[in-house]
């Protein structure tokens, strides 16, 4: 599947919890909803997909997660924030680098639309 087809089928089901649930409840509601959204259309997902950090010859394990990683080429960043600032954008990018990710999305579930919430990231 073409990377632009696949990020237009995450937003379309991030779109579909966004509406069925509304703004205001915890990121990992809104996670586990769009992880069975996306399952249901079909896609590899993983969940909180651990993302060790590699300093010159050392791996570090210190529990930096994906939030869902989809087929293995997509970056989601879920928030449930007043509004997203370059700190969330620079841990989405950092997430991309670390993991040589090309895509990733940051996902804002607290915006009363969430057409507004929604930011692309490249690497």
């Amino acid at each position: 599947m073409k990377c632009n087809d696949l990020t237009g089928k995450i937003i379309g089901c991030a779109m579909e919890v966004h509406s069925i649930l509304g703004p205001g409840l915890l990121e990992s509601a809104y996670r586990e909803c769009l992880f069975y959204e996306l399952k249901n259309k079909g896609l590899a997902v993983e969940k909180e997909k651990k993302l060790p950090l590699i300093y010159k010859e050392i791996k570090l394990d210190h529990g930096y997660r994906i939030d869902l990683l989809i087929n293995n080429s997509i970056v989601v960043e879920l928030k449930t924030v007043d509004y997203i600032n370059d700190v969330h954008l620079a841990q989405v990018l950092t997430y991309l680098k670390l993991g040589n990710y090309k895509i990733g999305l940051l996902l804002n579930f607290h915006s009363c639309s969430l057409k507004n919430g929604i930011k692309r990231v490249i690497n």
